[in-house]
């Protein structure tokens, strides 16, 4: 009767070890699928899709077989769990097709636990340099009922074959994984609609000879971040040269909407009315304020004008950033000056205008505020940061030049970013 009991015990105690084995199991599940949905771009969600699936079942390797168009071949292949001594030993092989037991489970998408790869009829064995993997659990993922790609994980550190236990997780979070692929792809889409709306308010800069210009535009990385950046340049009928970078505060249609209104009624101004361009941004402000519900908006109005002696900068601010100036042979500095407020605060209020010589071979930016605000650095740093960095590239074409300073900006790139740049000619 004691061993019995004894027996009877010991099988309750590894139940209650079974029943504690899963709850962690389905507590990593949870977690799992909750941290997917924190992943913010469809590679981070495959990766984590990956390495989730190995802790679950204590796997050494694992892998996400993406398929391509056709669904019969793997476009991109995914890994996780090889060392860098592994890694070192398949460089230079080409990442796997879809061919032999990988190309079994895309042609027939159903769960497949394998003891001995090499031993399995539709194994072609693996290329040089390739770790030895002999277990093997795959399960399809699908995406809207189409099949987006195939997880494969092999050689549990225990040793022993994968077991149905295995099995009915990875499909639980393959389960997972085609709704959070599908919800980024869905949200990929979003953010490139908005970011092509975006552009489409943009102008195409016309031929502004013989001034060189250039302008880029970078939107933000947060998800669905419609910005109210813009810049324009134009020639106007009294020989000079308009040009306008501005920033509506906000990040949403509505700040996209006013953005493009802005630019609309700016442009009609300059050519109509050939004023100084404190006139010309009092005369917006108060336009704005009277027919629009314009949120608070940022602006830098400047006219290149002919002179005797060559050419002059003539511009007024709207609480907006200083131009960046770069001349030959010197360092990039910033032409601090009586800014203003921004529009849509006091339309009535005064508005200063400023002017500086601009020599031959000079090159003036404006930007927006996106291009140089961190929260780890003050805007002196960014401005330090964005002028360094000007003047190191400064020799290049211009278009080169303002994507290099956006591609290097000095800021965390959660603002929209938008640069204007116009070169006087060289004689």
């Amino acid at each position: 009767m004691t061993l019995r009991l004894d027996a009877q015990l010991a099988e309750i105690a590894e139940k209650l070890r079974e029943l504690g084995r899963a709850k962690d199991r389905l507590e990593g599940l949870l977690d799992a699928v909750l941290s997917l949905s924190r992943e913010a771009d469809l590679p981070a969600v495959l990766h984590r899709v990956v390495t989730t699936a190995m802790g679950l079942t204590n796997a050494r390797y694992g892998a996400l077989g993406v398929l391509d168009d056709s669904g019969e071949q793997l476009a991109q292949f995914i890994t996780a769990g090889l060392s860098a001594a592994e890694l070192a030993d398949l460089a230079g092989t080409e990442f796997p097709r879809g061919r032999g037991v990988l190309g079994h489970l895309i042609r027939h998408p159903k769960p497949l636990r394998v003891e001995d790869i090499a031993s399995h009829p539709a194994s072609v064995g693996f290329p040089p340099g390739h770790p030895p993997m002999h277990t093997l659990l795959g399960v399809a993922i699908s995406v809207r009922g189409t099949i987006y790609g195939d997880l494969y994980l092999s050689q549990r550190t225990d040793g022993v074959p994968f077991d149905q236990d295995d099995e009915a997780i990875v499909l639980t979070l393959a389960g997972a994984a085609g709704i959070a692929i599908d919800n980024m792809r869905l949200l990929e889409q979003h953010r490139e609609s908005a970011e092509r709306f975006q552009r489409l308010l943009l102008p195409t800069l016309p031929d502004l000879h013989p001034f060189t210009a250039a302008a880029t535009y970078r939107p933000a990385t947060a998800p669905g971040h419609l910005g109210g950046d813009w810049y324009d340049a134009i020639w106007l009928p009294d020989h000079a040269c308009a040009a306008v970078i501005g920033d509506v505060v906000g990040h949403d249609l509505h700040s996209a909407a006013a953005m493009a209104q802005t630019r609309s009624m700016l442009r009609a101004l300059l050519y109509d009315h050939l004023t100084p361009p404190s006139a010309v941004l009092h005369q917006l402000d108060r336009t704005l304020n009277a027919i629009t519900d314009l949120p608070v908006t940022t602006a830098c109005l400047a006219r290149i004008e002919p002179t005797h002696q060559g050419w002059t900068l003539h511009w007024s601010t709207a609480g907006h950033l200083p131009p960046l100036l770069i001349t030959p042979g010197e360092q990039a500095r910033y032409l601090h000056a009586e800014p203003g407020l921004p529009l849509a605060v006091i339309a009535e209020q005064p508005r200063p205008d400023h002017t500086h010589p601009l020599p031959a071979g000079a090159t003036v930016v404006f930007f927006t505020d996106g291009l140089i605000e961190h929260p780890a650095h003050s805007i002196d740093d960014g401005l330090a940061a964005l002028a360094e960095l000007a003047t190191l590239h400064a020799g290049l074409p211009l278009q080169d030049f303002v994507d290099t300073l956006v591609d290097h900006h000095p800021s965390d790139g959660h603002d929209d970013m938008a640069i204007l740049a116009l070169r006087t000619p060289e004689t």
